[in-house]
């Protein structure tokens, strides 16, 4: 297989890779979708031989992301993706304990997206901060 891009889209689609595998293998220890590592292997390996040799970086045998790479700011915008996924769920889950409801039909969605808006609004002028549990 070819496919004909820019060094700018190759540059891309290594963030892409990168943080593809990073959510699907970043939580798992020892049961990682190995397929995923050697695909994000394969492609950092090709960074070198398309001018793009500081991105990657060779250990005991293997091409992994270098460190200049991964302090690059695509954890940045991980940790942006992974707080909005975070505040999302919570708004959500609260506002179906609300309304004690586990699933939603149509008649309550309107009131599930307006209870949700109303907890999204908190979350983004306070974020965690008014939140209290009573254990």
């Amino acid at each position: 297989m070819e496919i004909q891009i820019t060094t700018k889209e190759f540059r891309h689609l290594l963030d892409l890779v990168y943080i593809g595998n990073w959510i699907l293998n970043s939580t798992r220890a020892t049961d990682r979708f190995e397929y995923y590592d050697l695909l994000q292997e394969k492609f950092f390996a090709l960074a070198s031989q398309n001018g793009l040799s500081e991105l990657a970086q060779t250990y005991m045998g293997h091409v992994f992301p270098s460190k200049a790479y991964e302090e690059g700011g695509i954890h940045d915008a991980i940790a942006d993706y992974e707080d909005a996924v975070f505040f999302d769920i919570l708004a959500e889950e609260l506002a179906r304990r609300d309304m004690t409801i586990e699933q939603v039909n149509p008649d309550d969605l309107k009131e599930l997206a307006s209870r949700m808006d109303s907890y999204m609004t908190e979350f983004e002028a306070n974020g965690i901060e008014n939140i209290n549990l009573n254990i």
